[in-house]
């Protein structure tokens, strides 16, 4: 991964798990962007920044059978919520000796391209365990890069009814990297239908996004 700057192994977890109920229900990240689907932009903008990928997802796996990717179920039941994604792909991390988890949620479909160095770099610089994106003003806190050492702690915070991840990370401390907004928010998330309009309004103008 020419991206990355030190020896650790990252693996990537694309956050499928939710609910979609503002987009009517479904898989928010098959839907499509400019005849692309968001998941397959998803993975074009992370597969060249981690060692590996996987997608969290509950439900029936075969539907994303067409990515080649595993598909890893959150380890608590009833959709705990990000949280729950991050910890299954920590746990699998773990299992195939990866140090750290870089996680993105999976109807983003313009993720910046130095997402993984910009987030270790600010890591490393700051001596901690955990690192957040950030765009105009806003923390986005399901997209950072998670130590897998952390593991055993989020599976407490959970246990005991932990849903909201800033306040989980604010216990650790967590290093934020700020991206422009301009010409276009790169974690942009399509929740909505009027969301995929927009999105393929920016694909338009800006054809590389």
């Amino acid at each position: 991964m020419s991206e990355r700057v030190n020896s650790e192994r990252v693996l990537g977890v694309l956050l499928a798990g939710g609910l979609a109920q503002r987009m009517g229900g479904g898989d928010k990240p098959l839907k499509t962007v400019a005849g692309i689907s968001i998941l397959d932009r998803v993975i074009g903008r992370m597969v060249m920044q981690c060692d590996g990928l996987i997608l969290n997802a509950n439900g029936d796996p075969s539907r994303f059978e067409f990515t080649g990717l595993p598909v890893v179920p959150d380890v608590l039941p009833d959709y705990a919520g990000p949280l729950a994604g991050i910890l299954a792909g920590m746990d699998h991390a773990a299992a195939h000796g990866f140090h750290s988890i870089l996680t993105v949620s999976a109807d983003s479909p313009f993720l910046p391209r130095d997402l993984a160095l910009r987030l270790i770099l600010e890591r490393r610089g700051q001596k901690l365990k955990l690192a957040c994106a950030k765009s105009g003003g806003f923390t986005h806190p399901p997209i950072g890069l998670w130590d897998v050492d952390l593991r055993h702690d989020l599976r407490a915070a959970l246990l005991e009814g932990e849903r909201k991840i800033d306040r989980w990370t604010k216990r650790h401390g967590v290093a934020e990297v700020d991206w422009l907004v301009v010409p276009y928010d790169p974690f942009f998330n399509a929740n909505t239908p009027d969301d995929l309009t927009a999105a393929a309004a920016i694909v338009a103008r800006h054809p590389d996004a």
